[in-house]
């Protein structure tokens, strides 16, 4: 089990991200994926003592990289009920929010969580381990279309039905425990040549449908332009094209589906300006020590 914060997760896009929140002394912030605490402890270094931050995250093994200063508080919570908490706390309005979507090394790390096709482990993939259905709950109680579903809809799977039904063939004869058994029961429909990409597509399928991850998405997204103040910033890093088109249709249209709502007079409604036309990605040097910024991409919009 990974222990230190340092060792937990690298910040990918960090001063790119942080630069982007334009960040005043006094302003209050949130950084809805804590994580190892990377971007929030350069949030809180560029922030007064009048300044306050409000870090998310779900999971519990972050809770051992809590940062220790007046300035911060971290939220257990699914960032889903950013709006929820921000009422607990009495606050209408932030100065900026950061999300860095992506799963975080300690999970594909941590060999009992079962993010990973590297381990044979347990098959969970739960961020929050108190509640919710297990990946292997999944494989094991959908029916093939729904199954097909998702691996189509989160993985962009072509041969989704075909998977589908090797694991409902696979399920008959064994329950699916671990990540070894839905390797077993999908291997013969995985592409020698790209195996591994295949792979990487249906556990991130699994892991979606797992975690809610874009309906949380939505609801967080939707959160933040409520509670952003004008000139307020949104910085959010994505890592696939799913919650990349999401943040990139809100930061556009205002909603998720991407359609565009004109008033009277013609003018496109939409809460945001975008700060970046063209999506940040990280640098060499940076790609060269932290392999997972890989595919990386950082969106910035202001609220108008």
């Amino acid at each position: 089990m990974v222990k230190t914060a340092e060792a937990y997760h690298i910040p990918v896009l960090l001063q790119e991200s942080i630069d982007g929140l334009d960040i005043k002394p006094g302003g209050i912030y949130v950084d809805v994926t804590f994580g190892g605490g990377g971007h929030s402890r350069e949030i809180l270094s560029r922030i007064g003592s009048k300044g306050h931050l409000y870090s998310f995250d779900q999971d519990a093994d972050a809770e051992k990289n809590i940062i220790d200063d007046k300035r911060f508080t971290f939220v257990r919570s699914n960032f889903r009920f950013l709006r929820n908490w921000m009422q607990y706390y009495q606050i209408e309005q932030i100065d900026g929010l950061l999300a860095d979507l992506g799963v975080s090394s300690h999970h594909f790390d941590d060999e009992t969580r079962g993010f990973s096709f590297r381990f044979d482990a347990p098959l969970d993939m739960r961020m929050n381990k108190r509640a919710g259905k297990t990946a292997a709950d999944i494989v094991n109680e959908y029916d093939e279309t729904k199954l097909a579903d998702v691996f189509y809809l989160y993985g962009e799977m072509k041969n989704s039905r075909r998977i589908s039904n090797a694991i409902i063939t696979f399920r008959q004869q064994k329950r699916i425990e671990t990540t070894g058994d839905l390797i077993s029961a999908t291997e013969k429909l995985m592409r020698t040549e790209k195996e591994k990409k295949d792979l990487a597509r249906l556990f991130q399928a699994l892991r979606i449908e797992v975690n809610h991850e874009m309906d949380a998405l939505r609801d967080m997204l939707y959160g933040a332009s409520h509670l952003l103040k004008e000139g307020g910033r949104l910085c959010i890093i994505t890592y696939h094209s799913l919650e990349d088109r999401i943040v990139k249709n809100v930061m556009k249209t205002g909603n998720a589906e991407g359609k565009l709502e004109q008033d009277f007079f013609g003018h496109i409604s939409c809460p945001f300006r975008l700060v970046n036309n063209k999506v940040i990605t990280p640098q060499e040097n940076e790609l060269q020590n932290n392999p997972r910024s890989r595919s990386a991409k950082l969106r910035i919009a202001e609220k108008i």
